[in-house]
């Protein structure tokens, strides 16, 4: 998972600042030598450990205090104006200036095991998403709208189970630190939800569940998110919807017009096989069904002779079932570059899924090369200096590897809108063949 670089304001001090202070000796010294006696420069001098103290822990306001008190000290380089009131006065406001800075050193230093302890509560809560889960290649990114927070109003993972390997995406009221504890909540209903529910609906309802009671007990009636619940099943498993969306989505017969009503995807018999039937299938068994050109998609959602021939790549079919609740559909970004996922949402989470009948996912067809790339509304709702919304769709371009198109996918939202105030959360899936 890539999380974009934040660093802490003003944890190091620039260089340019570091070398001020020395530059500025030099300089109201040399400048000393070269003005009339009556011109007094000596004022300047007492800025210096002040200064000093900003870029420089104890040590390094010290020692330049001490230059400093040397420097007037002696007889060649101390100006006739200086008295030794005046080195008295200096090197009071040089121990004060030293003094400032030890104090400081001592708030950084608390800063930074804040920080670090930050940091690590919110690894917790989102740990970094690795390359691979099960059979899934993964590519993730996330950018909080608060600057300096790893974690904020949106959220994502990717977790294997019983029933296969489950992701989900979601965005939940409001954004930046306020929303980590609705965040950290989801999440663990979530992991919990994709070991016991067989069905997708099952771990909507149980994420709902948390929601609603988490609002009763702040009292905040408007506490929801959306959310998008994907699924790739386990070979030969994986609940109700693997058995009614098998024989739809593998067919494996015929001649021609064998699997025309039933099938969405065949890999077997001749030409039209799964062709001009398998629209109306497709329909009648809610599968979007996505291909290259003379694949399987293509086939069953032009009824071409190629619908029912060999899978291109060679490779076995891939499913993917997905659950809208509220969210915006994926993109299937293929060779033929990015289409949006026509998928039914229900409502948001946090509503009441428990009480009432939860969306019926949709099962999706993939070819081996396409990446599912599923993102938050911060993506679309960014907008460039003009006010147009990003779109995603139109700019998004074919990339196999799902951590190289969520990194294209970054550069070119922020090349278009220069700067992203919200949460912006990119997760991007894709099946090896064979696996």
């Amino acid at each position: 998972m890539d999380r974009v670089p934040r660093e802490l304001p003003g944890a190091r001090a620039p260089h340019w600042l570091r070398a001020l202070p020395w530059a500025l000796l030099v300089v109201v010294e040399t400048a000393q030598f070269l003005t009339p006696e009556t011109v007094q420069l000596g004022f300047v001098f007492a800025v210096l450990p002040m200064l000093a103290s900003l870029a420089y822990g104890m040590a390094g306001t010290l020692l330049v205090s001490t230059a400093i008190m040397l420097l007037l000290a002696l007889p060649e380089a101390r100006a006739e104006h200086i008295s030794s009131g005046d080195l008295l006065a200096l090197g009071l406001i040089g121990a004060v200036s030293t003094l400032l800075a030890w104090v400081r050193g001592r708030r950084n230093a608390q800063l930074v095991t804040v920080r670090t302890v930050a940091e690590a509560a919110q690894y917790a809560v989102l740990p970094p998403l690795p390359p691979r889960v099960g059979p899934v290649r993964c590519g993730a990114l996330y950018q909080a709208a608060v600057h300096t927070a790893l974690v904020g109003g949106d959220l994502y993972d990717v977790q294997p189970g019983p029933y296969g390997v489950r992701a989900v995406v979601a965005d939940v009221k409001g954004h930046g630190l306020g929303a980590v504890s609705t965040v950290a909540a989801l999440l663990g209903a979530f992991r919990e939800a994709v070991l016991d529910e067989p069905e997708l609906a099952g771990v909507a309802a149980r994420m709902d569940r948390r929601l609603v009671v988490d609002a009763a007990r702040r009292e905040d009636a408007e506490l929801f998110a959306t959310a998008l619940l994907l699924e790739f099943p386990t070979r030969g498993g994986g609940g109700r919807g693997a058995a009614e969306g098998a024989e739809p989505l593998a067919g494996t017969g015929g001649g021609p017009g064998g699997a025309g009503a039933e099938a969405l995807a065949g890999t077997g018999g001749g030409p039209g096989g799964a062709g001009a039937e398998a629209g109306r299938g497709a329909e009648a068994g809610g599968a979007d069904v996505v291909g290259g050109p003379g694949g399987a998609g293509a086939g069953a959602e032009a009824g071409g002779p190629g619908g029912g021939g060999p899978r291109p790549d060679g490779g076995p079919p891939v499913e993917a079932r997905l659950l809208s609740c509220g969210h915006p559909p994926p993109f299937v970004v293929g060779r033929a570059g990015a289409r949006e996922v026509a998928m039914e949402s229900g409502p948001p989470l946090g509503l009441g899924l428990t009480r009432s009948a939860a969306p019926e996912p949709l099962t999706v067809a993939l070819e081996p090369s396409c990446v599912l790339l599923a993102y938050t509304d911060g993506v679309t709702e960014a907008r460039d200096a003009s006010g147009r919304f990003y779109p995603l769709g139109e700019r998004v371009r074919p990339e196999r590897e799902p951590v190289a198109l969520v990194r294209a996918v970054w550069r070119d939202l922020s090349a278009y809108t220069g700067e992203i105030a919200d949460d912006v959360a990119l997760l991007a899936l894709r099946v090896d063949p064979g696996e």
